[in-house]
């Protein structure tokens, strides 16, 4: 058989699809076929180009549009798919789609597969081609545990503007570097899902969990064209790896509703990632049920019976983690009072998402807090996380998200999206100094996507110069003068008579103040259906550059950094797939996902 080319296929009549699947291991003097078009009626999922750990269980599945039958032929290196996986698969006709699934399973050999897919529809022949590879390696020295930290949305910038705000710069030269800068390893990694350029961070999270490309919104799953949200085809991630296969201890810290994209996909399954009442019930399920849950979100966890819960039943979630041996905590004096034995916590701090640090640990407005007057920091979080965790002999993986260094870039205001990035960085430096005392920890920092802000200079009006007159160009763009008095790493002024001058390339029409907002304010809302400048927001008229129907700032396509150290950092170099992350992990961690499956 030539490369890219299969006999015809015989025709059965336009009232029968046939699909033939084909997978053999490509060895380096055979050549891979090429993809299918674009528009092929013939979808399998996982996709083209996909990466698999060796035991890495997943639901299998072919679409074929256009289709009139469901005696669907499937084989794999020439023998019957059920046989092959060893189950029954599942053939549905949906209208003029006709599918064949079969779920929970897993490719136990390494190497390089060819998938070719034959299929006769109701416009004659269809051709698919799709490649897969499949991996299980060991780093040289493995690590016992993973901390991945995620800065949403912290692109480069975001980065830079926490590095001149805590750690200052003197005649062109920064006084010192973020702990995050101060890694061994460093990667570009690219961002883009399978079904947009620009990715959210569900999908981008998702990427880091499974090792798997996935839609805008989705997270665990390949989309199918259902319109169910929790019936897609799965992926295991790393937390159920790391629980099904070693034993070891898992935890989620987010100073987001702990529902949110980012640690939610650290664990769920579903299309939407909008069913946060479903992901947070989904979190007591024994698979990937983590032993450590820090962050905001008690409305999805209470029963509907209690004021503020979003739940549809009276299930009380935070009393079903209780029962099974977590210690609750509400508040930052709670957390702390946490027994220093405590191996299991469940702590949610806020109803939805928790304040940024400025407005929970600095400026401490009771019209912000709204109540919330005692939650704890990200570094407050971290701590106790690793320290429960750490408890596993076996292990543990932890990932720690700064949340709202994207919610604040979204809504314009970059002051407290730094001040959320140097509270990351402080907990950044609490797990450098776990992985120093016991060398055996691998710890990553990245974002799930960028923004598209800049720093054009520095602002100031010591001239009278006011708004964009003001904004500092070049040899005018004197150095900003943020001061740190306590020295705790956090500018004592968020608003210095020079500070930065960011602007932004993806905007919503909004008036631009250039100065620190005391009180968080969205930048546009929307009016007969078109996002329009906030009016309570007095400044210079910026007129959008995005589309009217969205009334804030969006992310970008760039490529972001990670930053790594710790046993299998080397793994780390170049330009890499967002995917990789998740392979660096269980490369670290020498994780076999064959271990206990038949």
């Amino acid at each position: 058989m030539k490369c890219g080319f299969f006999p015809a296929l015989k025709s059965h009549g336009a009232k029968t699809v046939a699909i033939f699947i084909v997978l053999t291991v490509v060895t380096s003097n055979l050549c891979f076929a090429l993809s299918g078009p674009v528009n092929s009626p013939i979808t399998v999922l996982p996709i083209d180009r996909a990466k698999f750990l060796a035991g890495q269980k997943f639901d299998f599945l072919v679409e074929v549009k256009n289709a009139a039958a469901t005696n669907i032929a499937v084989t794999v290196n020439g023998t019957d798919a059920e046989r092959y996986f060893g189950k029954k698969a599942v053939a549905k006709l949906d209208g003029s789609i006709a599918s064949y699934r079969i779920n929970d399973v897993a490719f136990m050999a390494t190497g390089a597969l060819e998938i070719a897919v034959k299929a006769a529809t109701n416009d004659g022949p269809a051709f698919r081609s799709v490649r897969y590879a499949v991996v299980s390696d060991a780093a040289p020295k493995r690590a016992k545990n993973v901390i991945l930290f995620i800065g949403d949305g912290m692109g480069l910038q975001a980065r830079q503007m926490a590095r001149i705000l805590a750690k200052g710069i003197t005649e062109g030269k920064y006084n010192d570097l973020l702990e995050m800068e101060k890694m061994s390893n460093t990667a570009l990694i690219t961002t883009s899902g399978y079904d947009s350029l620009v990715t959210d961070s569900a999908n981008s999270a998702s990427a880091y969990a499974t090792g798997h490309k996935s839609v805008v919104n989705a997270m665990g799953i390949y989309a199918d064209s259902t319109a169910d949200p929790l019936d897609d085809p799965k992926v295991e991630n790393i937390i159920e790896i790391a629980k099904r296969t070693r034993g070891m201890a898992t935890g989620i810290v987010s100073t987001a509703n702990i529902t949110d994209a980012t640690p939610a996909a650290m664990v769920a399954h579903t299309r939407r990632r909008s069913e946060l009442n479903f992901i947070a019930a989904s979190m007591l399920d024994a698979s990937h049920r983590p032993d450590v849950i820090l962050g905001g979100g008690s409305q999805q966890f209470l029963p509907l019976s209690t004021p503020g819960s979003k739940r549809k039943d009276d299930r009380n979630l935070i009393e079903e983690f209780k029962a099974l041996g977590y210690s609750f905590s509400g508040t930052k004096t709670e957390l702390k009072n946490t027994p220093a034995g405590a191996a299991k916590l469940l702590g949610l701090y806020h109803l939805d998402n928790m304040n940024v640090y400025l407005d929970r640990a600095m400026l401490k407005d009771p019209k912000v807090l709204k109540g919330f007057s005692d939650q704890p920091t990200l570094m407050d979080m971290t701590s106790k996380a690793i320290a429960a965790l750490s408890q596993n002999p076996n292990g543990f993986f932890l990932m720690v998200e700064g949340a709202s260094i994207d919610k604040q870039l979204h809504v314009l205001d970059w002051q407290r999206a730094t001040y959320d990035t140097i509270e990351m960085d402080k907990a950044i430096g609490i797990a450098k100094e776990f992985a120093k005392k016991n060398g055996d920890t691998m710890i990553i920092v990245v974002a799930d996507h960028a923004h598209g802000a800049s720093i054009t200079g520095t602002y100031h009006e010591l001239d009278g110069k006011t708004g964009r007159e003001a904004v500092r160009i070049y040899a005018e763009s004197i150095f900003p003068t943020f001061a740190d008095r306590d020295g705790d790493g956090f500018p004592d002024d968020p608003n210095p008579s020079v500070s930065l001058a960011v602007q932004f390339a993806n905007h919503p029409d909004y008036n631009e103040t250039y100065k620190f907002k005391q009180e968080p304010t969205v930048p546009a809302i929307m009016a007969d259906g078109k996002a329009v400048a906030n009016p309570k927001l007095q400044g210079e008229f910026q007129p959008g550059n995005i589309p009217s129907s969205d009334p804030s700032e969006v992310h970008a396509a760039d490529d972001i950094i990670l930053t790594a150290q710790g046993p299998g950092a080397e793994y780390f170099n170049g330009v890499m797939d967002n995917t990789e992350v998740f392979f660096a992990m269980v490369r670290a961690l020498g994780l076999d996902g064959r271990r206990g499956l038949k």
